[in-house]
C-alpha cells in the first residue's frame, strides 16, 4: 500500500439475522422456564455474540421477533388469568416480577465476564473498556426495544406504585420542610416535580431542553438508582455494568494490616495512598507524553461518558479529574 493512500478501512463485517428456533409442540409461555428458555438464545446473539460493530447488536428474524412478543405477552396475561379473584390478585407478587429478576441477573452475569475479560495492563484498560461499554450498551438497547412490552406492563406499573429510581420517600423530607400550612394539593404536587427537576438537572438536564435530553438525564438517574428500584430494560443493564464492570475497578484496595497515615506525614516523600485499577489507567492517560493529544481527550471524553451514562456521580473524584481535564486541558 502506498503512504498517500492511507490506512485501508476493514469493511464492516453484519451477523447475520439469528432465526426463530423450533420450538415444537412447547408453548413458550407456559412457564417462566420455558418463556426463558425461548428469550434466551435471541439474548446471547443481541448482546453477547462477537461482532467487529461496537454500535451495532446483531439482530434477530423477524419471525422471531413477534414470537419473543407473542410469548412475553401471553406469560403475562397468563399470570393474571390463572388468578381467580382480584383479592388473590393482590396478594400475588405483580406479573413479571420472576421475568425482571431473570433480566437483571443475565446482565450482571455478562457484566462480570466483561470484566473477567479486562487486560491486566492498567495502560490498555481504557481501551479496552469503550469499546466493551459501547457494544454492551448496543445490546441492552436493541433488547429493551425487543421486550418493550415488559416496560409498559411491568415496569411502568411499578413505577406508578411508587417504586421507580425516584420515590415519595427520597424527596419527601426535602419536600416536607417547603411545604406550608395552607398550601394546596397543587403547589405540593409542583413542589414534588420541582425537587425531581433538581435530581434530573445532576444529570446535565436544564429546564428547556429537548425531551431528548430530558430521557438522556432520566435514563442516566436511573442507572445510579439502588438495585432494588424498578427500572426500564436499559437503564437496567447499564445499572448493572456500573456495579458489577464498573464499581470493582473504581475500588481502592484495602491496605494490609493496621497501617494508618501519621498525622502530619502529607509532604512529598510520604507514599501515596492506594488508587483502584481505573484510577491508575486515567492517571497513566494523561500523564503520559507519547499519547496523541487528540486521542487522548477522545478517549476521555468517551470514558467521562459512559462513567455519566451508567450512573457514576459528577461527586466522584475520578469523574471531577476527567471533567476538570475537559474543561481546561490539564490535569
Amino acid at each position: 500500500m502506498s503512504k498517500g493512500k492511507g490506512k485501508q478501512v476493514e469493511p464492516m463485517v453484519l451477523l447475520p439475522p439469528m432465526s426463530n428456533p423450533s420450538a415444537g409442540s412447547a408453548n413458550p409461555s407456559a412457564s417462566l422456564s420455558s418463556l426463558w428458555g425461548y428469550l434466551l438464545p435471541a439474548l446471547n446473539h443481541i448482546v453477547r455474540s462477537p461482532t467487529n460493530s461496537t454500535e451495532k447488536a446483531p439482530v434477530i428474524d423477524i419471525s422471531y421477533h413477534m414470537g419473543i412478543h407473542t410469548a412475553t405477552y401471553n406469560y403475562f396475561t397468563m399470570q393474571v388469568d390463572a388468578v381467580s379473584t382480584n383479592r388473590e390478585r393482590e396478594k400475588l407478587t405483580p406479573s413479571g416480577t420472576d421475568l425482571y429478576e431473570h433480566i437483571d441477573k443475565y446482565y450482571a452475569e455478562v457484566a462480570r465476564e466483561l470484566l473477567l475479560g479486562a487486560p491486566e495492563d492498567d495502560s490498555s484498560l481504557i481501551h479496552y473498556i469503550i469499546p466493551c461499554f459501547n457494544r454492551y450498551a448496543a445490546g441492552a438497547h436493541s433488547v429493551n426495544r425487543l421486550l418493550n412490552y415488559v416496560n409498559r406492563h411491568y415496569v411502568k406499573r411499578a413505577v406508578d406504585e411508587d417504586k421507580g429510581w425516584l420515590t415519595l420517600s427520597d424527596i419527601f423530607d426535602a419536600v416536607a420542610k417547603a411545604i406550608q400550612d395552607g398550601d394546596t394539593k397543587e403547589k405540593i404536587t409542583n413542589k414534588l416535580k420541582e425537587r425531581r427537576t433538581e435530581e434530573l438537572k445532576k444529570w446535565g438536564w436544564d429546564e428547556g431542553g429537548t425531551s431528548e435530553q430530558l430521557a438522556h438525564a432520566e435514563s442516566c438517574a436511573e442507572a445510579a438508582s439502588p438495585l432494588d428500584r424498578i427500572v426500564p430494560l436499559s437503564a437496567l443493564a447499564l445499572r448493572r455494568f456500573r456495579t458489577e464492570f464498573m464499581e470493582p475497578l473504581l475500588a481502592v484496595p484495602k491496605l494490609k494490616g493496621n497501617k494508618r497515615r501519621k498525622p502530619g506525614a502529607h509532604n512529598g516523600n510520604a507514599p501515596s495512598l492506594p488508587k483502584g485499577r481505573l484510577a491508575r489507567a486515567v492517571r497513566e492517560l494523561l500523564e503520559k507524553q507519547d499519547v496523541d493529544v487528540d486521542e487522548r481527550r477522545r478517549l476521555v471524553t468517551e470514558l467521562a461518558n459512559t462513567m455519566r451514562v451508567i450512573g457514576v456521580r459528577d461527586g466522584h473524584p475520578l469523574r471531577k479529574k476527567l471533567d476538570k481535564y475537559l474543561l481546561t486541558g490539564t490535569v
